[in-house]
């Protein structure tokens, strides 16, 4: 992509249990429970300190791309269905992907360096799916790039 170095990157297979998956500080105990109002239904996106829920089409497993990179992404959004940008402090050093299910202590852990970043949220399939829900076509990347303040929810498409 024009504009954007990627770092790392990685590609990880979530159980999409109650239809999200989260992206969090190792060691942030924010609990999304009274995040998902109405809105962040809507935009399949709720916050709270150093979490971020990631809403799913589907309630089955989903693989998630993440690219770690230097800067802003400069990227064509037509290719999806919706896009969503937040903030996350990560304290840590360590970003714990993990499925809606799953057991913490056994989630993917991404070392990075401590500090603010931006993260934006693609998601892709979203109209694609089978009745039952199960083992359809929706797609999703994380880009995450270090930022100097944190900064409010944007919806970009």
């Amino acid at each position: 992509m024009k504009g954007m170095k990627s770092l790392t990157k990685y590609e990880v297979f979530l159980p999409a249990d109650y239809y999200e998956f989260y992206l969090q500080d190792e060691e942030a105990e924010g609990d999304l429970a009274d995040s998902w109002d109405e809105e962040a239904v809507n935009r399949l996106l709720a916050i709270t300190d150093g979490t971020i829920g990631v809403g799913t089409a589907s309630d089955y497993d989903v693989v998630v791309g993440i690219d770690i990179t230097d800067n802003e992404p400069d990227d064509n959004l037509k290719e999806w269905d919706k896009v969503n940008e937040c903030s996350i402090n990560i304290n840590s050093g360590k970003l714990v992907v993990a499925g809606g299910g799953e057991y913490f202590p056994d989630a993917k852990r991404i070392e990075v360096p401590k500090g603010t970043y931006r993260v934006r949220v693609y998601y892709s399939g979203l109209d694609e799916l089978s009745e039952d829900r199960y083992g359809d076509e929706d797609y999703y990347k994380v880009a995450l790039w270090l930022d100097s303040e944190y900064k409010p929810i944007k919806r970009l498409k």
